[in-house]
């Protein structure tokens, strides 16, 4: 399979591996599927979110050491190392970028828009992680990255705004 070539979704959505690799098909999409997944995995933090902070934090941290093993056993499958379809690791970043931030629609925006931004741009070390680990790990790893300063940014923008200048957005 060449890189950019994708398994239908037959393949995709019948093959436990590929269907949680595909962030339960979003990595389907023909456009950005990234973003796509980014964006799926926002109403899952949201439930996970609703059992409270301990539980999201277990959570996430399964879906990050299960993310290991399921992307890459899928980029194995596969034939192609971090195939553009596979956002589970997009799903584990979504999930890091958006822990303990208030639930008001723009900070969940800013907490997806800064995590698209890190995963583009791949800061160090998320591009060492991008470049040199071919396995799982490589996979999920820079979107770990992505998420951390996606976070860091997030709670540094919440506390310009909120805390010091005293200003939410409407």
């Amino acid at each position: 399979m060449r890189p950019l070539e994708q398994p239908p979704a037959r393949v995709v959505l019948g093959h436990p591996v590929h269907f949680l690799a595909f962030g339960l098909g979003s990595g389907l999409s023909p456009v950005a599927p990234g973003t796509a997944g980014s964006l799926a995995a926002i109403p899952l933090a949201w439930l996970m979110a609703q059992a409270g902070w301990p539980v999201y934090a277990v959570l996430t941290l399964l879906a990050l050491v299960a993310g290991f093993w399921i992307c890459g056993r899928s980029a194995t499958l596969l034939g192609v190392h971090d195939h553009r379809g596979i956002v589970w690791d997009e799903f584990v970043g979504q999930f890091i970028a958006l822990f303990l931030v208030p639930w008001q629609w723009y900070w969940v925006l800013a907490a997806f828009l800064l995590f698209r931004f890190y995963d583009i741009v791949k800061p160090w070390p998320a591009r060492i992680f991008d470049r040199d680990f071919h396995n799982g790990v490589g996979i999920v790893m820079d979107d770990v990255v992505a998420g951390i300063y996606a976070w860091l940014s997030l709670w540094v923008l919440i506390w310009l705004l909120r805390d010091q200048l005293g200003w939410l957005p409407a």
